[in-house]
């Protein structure tokens, strides 16, 4: 069964929104009213409302680092991982986590980045050779 996946978080600005879930990460927009604006991040729905982010802390241990909770992203094959690398590092983004690899050699070998988006929702793109390794250990 495939599926697609829903997430309906807030944001404070929608035109900064647009500016950035479809400029910067290339999301093609979906309905909106006044109040709310749909994305297409990569075949998943994106609903972002007006209203207060979510709080966020660097909670999450990985390895070596704290990474903020709660956090959404994608995961992609390698090669996409690095072209959106290369598409965020052009835009001049700030990373929590810069583009790197972890757990080389290993099962679950990854490459990961979190940055954040204007209005403080923390994202996080992981690349693996194949999908198929995803759930490996």
């Amino acid at each position: 069964m495939r599926s697609l996946f829903h997430f309906a978080f807030n944001v404070t600005d929608l035109d900064e929104a647009r500016r950035f879930y479809g400029g910067v990460l290339g999301c093609a927009e979906g309905r909106s009213t006044d109040t709310w604006v749909d994305f297409d991040l990569m075949g998943h729905q994106l609903s972002l409302h007006l209203g207060t982010p979510f709080a966020t802390a660097r909670t999450g241990r990985v390895g070596d680092h704290l990474v903020p909770m709660p956090h959404f992203g994608l995961v992609l094959e390698l090669p996409d991982w690095q072209a959106m690398a290369q598409r965020l590092q052009a835009a001049g983004t700030e990373f929590v986590l810069p583009p790197h690899q972890r757990f080389a050699g290993e099962p679950g070998e990854q490459w990961t980045m979190f940055f954040l988006d204007p209005f403080g929702n923390p994202i996080e793109i992981k690349g693996f050779r194949s999908l198929a390794d995803i759930y490996r250990h």
